[in-house]
């Protein structure tokens, strides 16, 4: 390299960094003003009333409607903010959902003001702390069998003293600027549904009802019927019957409760049954619904399935 071209490059450098110095310059200036002295900051605000404002409806006893998501676009969970469901779930338990797919959805219901919640896969400590690290409402807690199980989930979703869950410097508490704001009100506002699927949790329903902190049952007839000998169904007579049964001692104890309704009919159903929790659908369920519906409109054939 040549002489010129060494002064040359000096000289760029030697620009860039005034220029990088001269940003630098007008953020501490910004920041501190003329005085030298720190600006107040603004208090962190917290997205926690999204849960609250769900607890309210169930205290109503005012029907609520939800969409599950499965799929990996966060503009799935715009959608359906926009169209005004009450409340999102995002499925973590079946599917390929990770971390970072569940916290997009979570950022958009967010920032639409709407309530979400996180099916886990399994009852295991640092998996629920990490769900409500990342800002979510609540959490859906699968396949529970016992008032035991129930309870330990819930410790898990809750600060102390209620529960064992840590105080991170997350989304959930803006990066730890609004542990102050945000951690005394968390526990109140935030929610633990459980899944009533299988028959233990049926033969256990008063003792589940009674653990503290959950705020509503949501029935999976499929696993209901699995574990009641009627695998891959969720209509038959005799289990439909006891997870009715079940039901209305739900119902008796002022549970809110929550099932998935497809149609009109079956939706004015459920609600006669005293749920209040109705999902309209999965992502895909829908999805596969619409398309099925506009391809047989259009006059082609599609595969028979229960679903329309």
């Amino acid at each position: 390299m040549g002489s010129d071209s060494i002064h040359n490059a000096s000289e760029a450098v030697s620009i860039d960094n005034s220029a990088i110095s001269n940003i630098v310059r007008e953020v501490v200036e910004r920041q501190l003003g003329t005085t030298g002295q720190p600006r107040p900051s603004a208090p962190a605000e917290c997205d926690l009333p999204n849960a609250g404002t769900l607890k309210e409806k169930f205290r109503r006893d005012e029907p609520t409607y939800g969409m599950w998501i499965t799929l990996e676009s966060p503009s799935i969970t715009e959608i359906a903010t926009r169209m005004g469901f009450d409340w999102i779930v995002i499925d973590a338990e079946h599917g390929y959902l990770d971390m970072k797919n569940v916290m997009e959805h979570i950022r958009v219901a967010n920032l639409a003001n709407t309530p979400i919640l996180v099916r886990i896969s399994e009852i295991q400590k640092g998996l629920i702390k990490r769900i409500m690290d990342v800002g979510a409402d609540g959490i859906i807690v699968p396949h529970v069998r016992t008032a035991v199980e129930l309870a330990e989930a819930v410790s898990y979703a809750k600060y102390p003293p209620e529960g064992s869950r840590g105080i991170g410097a997350e989304r959930a508490t803006r990066w730890g600027a609004g542990i102050e704001q945000c951690v005394p009100r968390a526990n109140e506002n935030s929610l633990v549904v459980a899944m009533m699927e299988t028959v233990e949790a049926g033969e256990a329903i008063d003792e589940i009802l009674d653990v503290p902190g959950v705020d509503a049952m949501f029935f999976g007839l499929h696993d209901y019927s699995a574990t009641s000998g009627y695998p891959g169904t969720a209509d038959e007579p005799p289990v439909i019957e006891r997870a009715m049964e079940v039901q209305k001692r739900i119902r008796a104890r002022g549970m809110p409760s929550g099932i998935v309704a497809w149609e009109g009919e079956e939706i004015k159903k459920r609600l006669d049954e005293g749920f209040r929790m109705i999902g309209l659908g999965f992502d895909t369920t829908l999805l596969i619904k619409a398309a099925a519906q506009a391809l047989t409109a259009a006059g082609r054939k599609v595969p028979a399935s229960a679903w329309w």
